[in-house]
């Protein structure tokens, strides 16, 4: 692992750092954010997944979870959202919401895109291990939120692994991409038109079929220029009402899907991951 940078923020240290992926054939750049803690003390941790057009630096520059985690002893990690790098294939359109900055959280099987887009592997077990050999982390103790295509991710992993994250939010989350534009272009594009494959990453499909975790929380903005065609957030709070799956759902009234959107919740949801992980 390689620091490109750190600094001195609220009493703890936010650094930037980069390393080479096995599971992306590809270095990769993440961020960490450590607060202040004892010697020898293992601390909670958060996961932030971003969305479309992404990197980790959006969330590092606009987030503003600095304070909170601090106040709140938290660790707050921020991966990339796709592979990149010579060589790694991008959408042949150039487009937002394909290839790079757009890598929706799956390992996809569709020729090119097998070899380095293998985002579900290198979230849920590569940078996992990493964190835990590199950072003061209590890797008993994790909570996984994002926002909008890193929402999707960070219910689909919550979804599948309720054991490993106690905490599971989300800002504005592509909730049923099976369903969506967005969703149908990736997931066709890395796992192919069989629909069946599309369903482990799709969280409402994951709920129809019997995935479960205690409770969720999700705020979504009304004026939200994504949130009916894109978004879809009644289509979850449905599946979550027919499994009994506590989920509470905030439409903020005003708000749209900027990170001044998120920074203003970020505090609250903060708080809800910290007393779910004490």
């Amino acid at each position: 692992m390689e620091t490109l940078s750190t600094a001195r923020a609220h009493g703890g240290v936010q650094g930037v750092y980069r390393h080479a992926s096995m599971a992306t054939g590809t270095s990769m750049t993440f961020s960490v954010y450590v607060p202040p803690h004892a010697d020898g003390e293992r601390l909670p941790v958060v996961w932030y997944l971003s969305g479309l057009t992404c990197t980790h630096a959006n969330v590092t520059d606009k987030g503003e979870y600095r304070r909170a985690c601090a106040e709140l002893g938290l660790i707050f990690v921020a991966p990339d959202t796709s592979p990149r790098g010579d060589g790694v294939p991008d959408d042949p359109a150039r487009a937002y919401d394909f290839g790079l900055g757009a890598g929706f959280y799956v390992d996809a099987s569709e020729s090119p895109y097998a070899a380095n887009y293998r985002m579900w592997t290198y979230v849920t077990d590569e940078l996992p291990a990493l964190i835990a050999a590199e950072f003061p982390a209590d890797m008993a103790r994790q909570g996984i939120t994002g926002h909008s295509m890193g929402g999707h991710g960070a219910l689909t992993i919550g979804l599948t692994f309720p054991d490993r994250f106690r905490a599971v939010s989300a800002f504005a989350p592509i909730a049923a991409p099976s369903q969506v534009p967005w969703g149908a272009k990736a997931l066709g594009g890395y796992l192919g038109q069989d629909r069946t494959a599309w369903r482990p990453h799709d969280a409402v499909a994951l709920i129809e079929d019997g995935a479960r975790v205690g409770e969720l929380l999700v705020d979504v903005g009304d004026a939200d220029p994504f949130l009916a065609e894109q978004l879809r957030p009644e289509l979850l709070q449905d599946a979550c009402a027919a499994a009994a799956i506590d989920l509470t759902l905030r439409i903020q009234p005003g708000y749209d899907h900027s990170y001044h959107f998120i920074s203003t919740f970020m505090a609250d949801h903060l708080d809800w991951h910290a007393e779910r992980l004490r």
